[in-house]
C-alpha cells in the first residue's frame, strides 16, 4: 500500500521544502505539529517562526522528552515590533537574521525550519521577495529543511502557486465526506520532475501521532511533470528561418574574411623589433611655432 502522506514525514532525512495548505475550513496546524512531532522523534533540532499561535499552545502535545531540541522563536508577542525589544518580529524573515538565530543553537544536524503562518509573512512581504528568501534559506546556511503552513484561502492563486512551485511536497487539506476524517491531497516532485500525487484520509491523534484511515482510490499516480507551452514566434511565416544538419555543418566551417582565429590574433599581437615605429627628422625649414603648435592648421 503506498502511503504518501507518512513518506512525505520523511522530509529531513533527504532535505526538502513542504508546504501544507488549509482552508477556513479546515485547519492544517494539527497536521504541522504532528510533523513536528515525528521529527522530534527522529531527533531532528527545529527552529519554529510562531507567529499565530504561542510558544505554549504550539508545544501543547508534543513529545515532552523531545521538546529540549524545539526552538521557538516568538513572533506572536509583538510581530510588528512596537515594543522596544520584541523577541522576533516579520521584518527579520532574512535569511541572514533567521541564520543567525539558529547559529546559537548547541546541535546545527539536520535543522528544520517550521514556519507557523507563511500567510502572515506574505501580508508583511512581496511574494516575490518571500520566494526569493525561502529559496536563500534552501540553498545554504544553517537550514536543511523547511516546513510550512498556508492558508490558502488568503491568497490569489497565482501567489498560492508560485510558492507551490519552490516545494518538494504540497499537501492540502480538506474535509473528509463523513465529517470523521481530514482528506490530504498530496503532490510531490522529484529533481527529475516526475510527479506523485495522491489522496489519503487521515487523523491526528492527541499526542499528535498522524494516522492513515484510509487511501483513495485512485491515489498514488506518477507523472511526469508537463512542459510549460512556448508559442513558437516562427510558427506562420511565409520563409523557413531553421536550419538543415548540412546547412548547419556548414554553416560552421564557414570561416569569416574578418574574423581572426586566434592564431592570428596571437601572431599580430605578439611585438617584434621595429615594427610600430614611427621615425621622423625635423627639416630645417620647418616652421614650428612653441606658442602655436597647431599654427599649421588654421585655414
Amino acid at each position: 500500500m503506498f502511503i504518501m502522506l507518512l513518506d512525505i514525514m520523511q522530509i529531513n532525512e533527504g532535505g526538502g521544502f513542504v508546504i501544507i495548505q488549509d482552508t477556513v475550513d479546515c485547519s492544517g496546524r494539527q497536521l504541522l505539529r504532528g510533523f513536528v512531532n515525528a521529527a522530534l522523534k527522529r531527533e531532528e533540532v527545529i527552529h519554529v517562526l510562531g507567529f499565530e499561535v504561542c510558544d505554549n499552545e504550539f508545544r501543547a502535545g508534543l513529545d515532552s522528552r523531545c521538546t529540549q531540541r524545539l526552538c521557538f522563536h516568538d513572533g506572536y508577542t509583538d510581530p510588528l515590533g512596537w515594543t522596544d525589544c520584541p523577541p522576533f518580529t516579520v521584518h527579520q524573515f532574512i535569511p541572514q537574521e533567521i541564520n543567525t538565530c539558529l547559529r546559537r543553537s548547541e546541535e546545527l544536524r539536520g535543522v528544520m525550519l517550521v514556519i507557523d503562518s507563511l500567510s502572515w509573512i506574505l501580508r508583511h512581504h512581496s511574494p516575490a521577495v518571500v520566494c526569493q528568501r525561502l529559496q536563500e534559506l534552501r540553498r545554504g546556511g544553517a537550514v536543511r529543511s523547511i516546513l510550512v503552513l498556508l492558508h490558502s484561502d488568503m491568497h490569489q492563486q497565482g501567489i498560492v502557486g508560485s510558492l507551490c512551485h519552490l516545494a518538494t511536497a504540497v499537501i492540502l487539506v480538506t474535509p473528509g465526506m463523513s465529517g470523521q476524517h481530514t482528506v490530504a491531497k498530496t503532490t510531490r516532485r522529484t529533481k527529475s520532475g516526475r510527479v506523485t500525487r495522491g489522496e489519503e484520509c487521515f487523523s491526528v491523534s492527541e499526542d499528535l501521532t498522524v494516522t492513515i484511515e484510509a487511501q483513495i482510490s485512485g491515489s498514488g499516480n506518477t507523472q511526469a511533470e508537463p512542459e510549460q507551452y512556448e508559442p513558437d514566434p516562427a510558427a506562420n511565416l511565409t520563409f523557413n528561418l531553421r536550419l538543415s544538419e548540412v546547412e548547419r555543418e556548414a554553416k560552421e566551417k564557414l570561416s569569416l574574411p574578418f574574423v581572426f582565429s586566434q592564431e592570428k590574433k596571437s601572431a599580430l599581437l605578439r611585438p617584434r623589433p621595429g615594427a610600430g615605429r614611427i621615425l621622423y627628422e625635423p627639416d630645417a625649414n620647418d616652421d614650428f611655432d612653441q606658442e602655436d603648435p597647431d599654427d599649421d592648421l588654421d585655414v
